[in-house]
């Protein structure tokens, strides 16, 4: 069984990160979060996994599904 490893944007000390699940080290360092978003969405669609999106707190504040998802969202937002 393949282990799920979902791409999450995250706060960095150089500003946003895309980081995969489970990995300690960011797969990449952004000025925006719109630009980590950018670069995470394409890696998630690319993966056919979730993408997650954390504020700056570090609470989750949104997440995104780009694969075949067991238990899809009742929300419309998209």
């Amino acid at each position: 069984m393949s282990e799920k490893r979902d791409i999450h944007v995250v706060p960095h000390k150089e500003g946003w990160a895309t980081r995969r699940e489970g990995s300690s080290r960011a797969s990449g360092v952004h000025r925006t979060q719109a630009d980590a978003l950018e670069n995470g969405r394409e890696q998630a669609k690319r993966d056919r996994v979730e993408l997650v999106t954390h504020g700056r707190d570090g609470r989750i504040r949104d997440s995104d599904s780009y694969g075949n998802d067991p238990y899809p969202p009742k929300d419309r937002k998209h």
